[in-house]
């Protein structure tokens, strides 16, 4: 069944006389780090939990937060609960800091009584984020490195060594093997064209993000990555472990199915995966249940399918995700470090053969010309 992708319900905006100026405070930024979130919800379950009242928190967090602009939301939460809204009305008006998934749940927790539990599995739950996404990084820092290293070495043999040799092998040019003629014309590039070179980079750079920020470059990529084997599972993966992690924490906490899956819009960042929560969103309130569109998926594991499905007529979903979501973690990091320790081996192999053909490039000129000395 086509998936068509609908707009993302907006948050309710700020009145404009309560709305801050923008010198006043600023959100959404790199500066407000998923650190600063995890701080403030663990320091908050804490206070509330040895009996502070939620107002009182609020002004002792705003004194330890160490960035102002998290100071800064920290005050305007104490300022709006001050004013007589509910802790999730006042998490709402920053949806940059606190993303939907977080409101909802804070939400359930004060209308149940329960909220510093769900502070607790909402600083879980960040603190798994930030864990895959360091997985990430760390598996494929070092095959960047390498690639980053290598390169910069064939740039400087390439601008240093070879030019030291020009004079040398211009005597027997004619003579000189085609690598060693090919590598000498784009050092005498590199040497002359330097400030082009860079120039034409800072320009292919500029129009990437010109293009990155188009409607559908980002589909563009994404379409290029689910064709290719490999990153097409971990993106499949990663994006579902995600998923699930939040779906069983609204749907355990007492969120309804559609507000839940709602909230996930804002969790995963494939736009693929965002039209296949918006199509479970579509069965739901047709009443098909959420386990039909899971079956309808192709990309979707067979595993998570079946077990779905009995999580839904057992009416224990939120349960059954809470596992799927902590298998498939696993099954995510395993996948993610063989084809890191796959890629560290290819790069080296790769450096070796470019090594290789530069020595070459150079040694065999000086070895021919040697010998007819000789």
């Amino acid at each position: 069944m086509p998936i068509e992708l609908q707009p993302t319900a907006a948050m309710p905006s700020r009145p404009a006389r309560e709305r801050p100026r923008l010198s006043e405070i600023t959100i959404g930024t790199p500066q407000i780090t998923s650190r600063d979130r995890i701080f403030f919800t663990e320091r908050l379950g804490l206070l509330l939990e040895t009996g502070n009242a939620l107002h009182t928190s609020l002004e002792l967090l705003e004194a330890q937060a160490g960035s102002p602009p998290m100071r800064r939301v920290i005050a305007d939460l104490r300022d709006g609960v001050s004013g007589g809204l509910s802790f999730s009305q006042a998490l709402s008006r920053h949806p940059e800091v606190f993303p939907s998934a977080y409101v909802s749940l804070v939400a359930a927790g004060e209308q149940g009584g329960f909220l510093y539990p769900v502070l607790e599995r909402l600083r879980e739950l960040d603190e798994k984020r930030d864990e895959l996404r360091s997985t990430l990084f760390s598996a494929f820092s070092y095959p960047g490195f390498l690639a980053v290293f290598s390169t910069g070495v064939v740039v400087f043999v390439l601008m240093v060594v070879f030019p030291k040799f020009r004079e040398l092998f211009e005597m027997i040019w004619d003579k000189l093997p085609v690598t060693t003629r090919f590598l000498m014309t784009l050092s005498d590039g590199l040497l002359h064209y330097w400030a082009f070179g860079l120039a034409a980079l800072a320009a292919a750079a500029l129009l990437a993000r010109q293009w990155w920020k188009r409607p559908g470059a980002r589909s563009q990529v994404e379409g290029l990555v689910l064709r290719l084997p490999v990153l097409r599972d971990l993106l499949v993966l990663f994006q579902l472990v995600q998923f699930m992690h939040v779906m069983s924490l609204a749907l355990g906490n007492g969120v309804p199915m559609l507000e839940a899956l709602r909230s996930c819009r804002d969790i995963v960042a494939s736009l693929r995966f965002r039209r296949f929560v918006e199509h479970l969103e579509a069965g739901v309130s047709e009443g098909r249940g959420i386990a039909v569109g899971f079956r309808e998926q192709e990309f979707v594991p067979p595993l998570v399918k079946q077990m779905v499905s009995t999580g839904e007529e057992s009416g224990a979903l939120a349960m059954v995700m809470g596992r799927m979501a902590t298998f498939y973690e696993r099954e995510w990091k395993s996948r993610l470090t063989t084809l890191a320790k796959l890629l560290e081996p290819a790069m080296l192999v790769v450096m070796g053969v470019v090594v290789g053909l530069i020595v070459s490039s150079l040694i065999l000129p000086i070895f021919k010309l040697s010998t007819a000395v000789r």
